[in-house]
């Protein structure tokens, strides 16, 4: 058994007519990047094709297991791919870092191919890598089958799966470094050659910090932005969208003329507490983050906060003892864990003997 106390927050902005938009994509979605609520969606867990955005799981993959000092030879393999390269030439040696330049910003296919050589030793041993991640982070319409996005029917993923990878590739520091530059002079890294990244949307919106761009027969114009709105970093992913600069910047402003951020609580603000049968003391429940959320103008959220009814000693400090479960409209968006703030350690025998006979 769980004990639940509700709370309601609620704002007074004057109401604003937010009814939604029509966005021209297949799929889409607006996520923000730390709470992963969905501010817009459009078929957002629809399987699609999704081309070069495919190049985020594969940058991820590559800074998860690759050294970017490492020397890579470009292969007859990754000079001749079709599509969308560099144009490295076989037999030329760049460094891992360089290649995920070359893969970010010229949405090089003959930069994944040397990446998925010089990481996992071929492509297809990359490629497992990609799959093994995606489970690991909880992915569930994806699948992959090239590094690069040129189409095949085994190789897919949704917007919404596209926006999960994407923030957690915004907590890397060196991938924000990659998607946000706009050029980078070969002098700048020690680099082959210099890179001018293809990504319009860097350009069309001040506040704008990547990410990648795609496009296929069969996926159509695909493009993942993330981008600043009050400081707080937003995800947004149009899949099979002819417009995607301008929905996307449709989306944008959907989202700051609908949303505010709120702080909710600050990391280390004590919640509740809760009494451990058999320990020295009652133990004191903690916000472990600062909680900033998007609130629609307007909306309100419904907090529920639970704990278990009864705790044994004993009791660790950073033990997840509760939860703060955020509803919208009847339906939770986010949960947040409550920890112990300290130990609560089994009494011992004398004063268990004394509390026994005092009571």
């Amino acid at each position: 058994m769980s004990l639940t106390l509700l709370i309601s927050f609620v704002t007074f902005s004057p109401k604003v007519n937010a009814e939604g938009i029509n966005v021209s994509a297949r799929s889409a979605v607006a996520m923000d990047a730390d709470s992963k609520m969905i501010l817009f969606e459009k078929n957002s867990e629809m399987i699609v094709s999704i081309a070069s955005t495919t190049k985020i799981m594969t940058v991820m993959v590559a800074l998860k297991y690759g050294n970017l000092d490492k020397k890579v030879e470009i292969s007859a393999r990754a000079a001749g791919i079709r599509g969308s390269t560099v144009g490295y030439k076989k037999g030329e040696i760049l460094t891992l870092k360089e290649l995920l330049f070359g893969l970010m910003l010229r949405s090089g296919n003959d930069a994944s191919i040397a990446i998925s050589e010089g990481v996992g030793g071929s492509v297809e041993e990359f490629v497992k890598l990609m799959n093994e991640y995606a489970v690991e982070l909880g992915l569930s319409n994806s699948h992959f089958m090239v590094p690069h996005g040129l189409d095949d029917i085994a190789h897919y993923s949704s917007a919404y799966d596209l926006a999960l990878i994407t923030a957690k590739a915004k907590e890397n520091k060196f991938f924000n470094e990659i998607v946000n530059s706009k050029d980078v002079d070969k002098s700048q890294y020690g680099f082959t050659r210099g890179y001018h990244n293809i990504n319009k949307i860097l350009w069309l919106i001040p506040e704008a910090d990547g990410v990648k761009t795609g496009f296929t027969g069969d996926a159509g114009k695909c493009l993942v932005t993330t981008v600043k709105v009050e400081g707080k970093s937003i995800v947004i992913v149009v899949l099979n969208c002819t417009e995607r600069w301008k929905e996307t910047q449709k989306i944008y402003k959907y989202i700051c003329d609908n949303y505010k951020y709120k702080k909710f609580y600050t990391k280390g603000d004590i919640i509740s507490s809760i009494d451990v049968t058999g320990g020295k003391n009652k133990v004191k429940l903690v916000c472990n983050k600062d909680i900033f959320l998007p609130l629609k103008n307007g909306g309100n959220y419904d907090l529920k906060f639970t704990k278990p009814d009864k705790v044994y000693s004993p009791v660790k400090k950073g033990d997840r003892l509760g939860s703060l479960v955020f509803y919208e409209n009847g339906k939770p968006v986010y949960n947040e864990g409550l920890q112990a703030v300290e130990d609560s350690r089994k009494a011992n025998k004398i004063k268990k003997f004394f509390f026994k006979k005092s009571s």
